[in-house]
């Protein structure tokens, strides 16, 4: 399964450079440069002659900076001057107005360094990038909105800050924005992102879910306890919001946590 870090969208023409990144980094006692590639020592000499003939290095590679954050390292990619990284596709709108496209819209991406490799996933990891990215966010007053691909999300800056916020302060996953739900043909209720996080998606079969918002309501709680105790391998019962008894379940192929009454 591919890494994905969060992208943070800009209007076009405002993302920032590496000195406004640096500029961040100085105001937050929690956060440092770690590494800046655009300060390593040319692998060349640009003398004065190859400057007015035009022969300058390629800089397109040190527009990105390492950035450490409760410990670990994430790179922030596509800052000024080069193109933004790739806008991801979006399905979902939570707290925005408009999916985004290349037309109004530039991106950077927070993503894990990689030191990280092999525990991108992992619950701590997922919570210190978060938590910086929020940081980003909240000093960069030109951001309008978050993308987080895996639940094909564009979640509005407003929103985002807070309910991270509430994550990490101790509170609930934010399943609104990291996850998502969609409509089954059947009329089942299904999530989208949560086999990012514990490698299974959430099923809610038809019969508890008629009522599409209590349904997601009980898909919000259950995801909330799924990201703190990973996959699901055997059944066990439930309690819902309204005292009615639920068997969660892995499906027969490992793919979904099935939810049904009983």
């Amino acid at each position: 399964m591919s890494v994905h870090g969060v992208c943070l969208l800009f209007a076009s023409g405002a993302r920032p450079d590496r000195l406004a990144v640096r500029e961040f980094a100085g105001r937050h006692a929690t956060v440092s440069v770690s590494f800046d590639p655009a300060e390593r020592p040319p692998l060349k000499a640009v003398d004065a002659q190859s400057i007015a003939a035009g022969e300058m290095p390629d800089l397109e590679e040190h527009q990105w900076i390492e950035l450490v954050h409760s410990g670990l390292t994430f790179d922030l990619r596509g800052l000024v001057p080069p193109p933004g990284v790739p806008i991801p596709r979006t399905e979902y709108l939570v707290d925005f107005d408009r999916r985004p496209s290349k037309s109004d819209f530039e991106a950077i991406e927070l993503v894990p360094g990689s030191h990280l490799s092999g525990g991108e996933r992992t619950l701590p990891v997922l919570k210190a990038m978060f938590a910086l990215a929020r940081d980003i966010v909240h000093h960069f007053p030109t951001i309008e909105a978050v993308i987080w691909a895996p639940s094909q999300s564009v979640i509005g800056r407003r929103f985002f800050e807070s309910t991270v916020t509430a994550w990490v302060d101790g509170g609930a996953f934010p399943a609104l924005g990291l996850t998502a739900f969609r409509e089954t043909v059947d009329g089942g209720l299904h999530s989208v992102g949560l086999d990012y996080l514990i490698g299974q998606e959430l099923r809610i079969e038809p019969s508890l879910a008629a009522d599409k918002v209590a349904a997601t309501r009980l898909g919000v709680r259950l995801i909330n306890q799924l990201v703190l105790v990973g996959r699901v391998t055997e059944g066990e019962y439930v309690i819902a919001p309204d005292g009615q008894r639920l068997r969660v379940e892995p499906s027969e192929n490992g793919k979904f946590v099935r939810v049904q009454g009983e």
